[in-house]
């Protein structure tokens, strides 16, 4: 599994674009840079999955999906992402709309592009967050960073809901490495050594 991370230059939120075994290409919470730089380089993205909703994940799902790509999100998720109050974080933004294909719970297993994820249903930063876990390496969104959590201010957070969403990820016997939303790469051992919102 090769895995490329698109880091944002203006306010948006790390994307990884992996690349199946057949060719095509997932993406893991699309900014619009992402989104074009598969354009350019003739990226075949079958499938784009979302941690999220916040519109700083979700920015270049319109560009992938009008290119074919299915969108997939965790089905607490799904009626969030165009709510007022997701759009009006920040004083408000735009989102070019999009549909979602397939929801997702957890535990739910999807086999894409010759991959295999694991669902991990992760609700705290928003109800509907998931985490996504291929081989080793688990794509955490917006729940765990480098030394820090994510929000759990913003509408549909909690804070012990993301609390129990932490713990739950990290009762995983693996040293997962963890790829984040925002900031740098880390891994689960890391983050159970150091990260304060791991001992709570």
């Amino acid at each position: 599994m090769s895995i490329e991370k698109i880091e944002p230059f203006d306010f948006s939120s790390n994307s990884y674009i992996i690349r199946g075994t057949d060719g095509r290409a997932i993406v893991v919470d699309p900014s619009v840079q992402a989104a074009r730089k598969c354009a350019e380089e003739g990226i075949k993205v079958a499938y784009v999955l979302l941690t999220h909703g916040h519109f700083d994940h979700v920015s270049g799902c319109a560009m992938l999906q009008k290119a074919g790509a299915e969108i997939i999100c965790g089905a607490a998720e799904e009626p969030l992402i165009f709510s007022e109050d997701y759009l009006s974080i920040f004083g408000g933004v735009e989102v070019p709309p999009f549909t979602v294909s397939k929801t997702v719970n957890d535990g739910d297993e999807l086999c894409l592009c010759g991959i295999n994820f694991k669902v991990m249903s992760a609700p705290g930063h928003t109800a509907g967050s998931v985490v996504y876990i291929a081989d080793e390496v688990a794509f955490t969104g917006d729940l765990l960073f480098k030394g820090s959590a994510g929000r759990w201010d913003l509408p549909t957070g909690d804070f012990f809901q993301l609390i129990n969403s932490l713990k739950k990820l990290c009762s995983f016997n693996k040293n997962y490495s963890v790829m984040s939303g925002h900031g740098e790469d880390t891994t689960l051992e890391a983050e159970r050594r150091s990260n304060p919102f791991l001992s709570f």
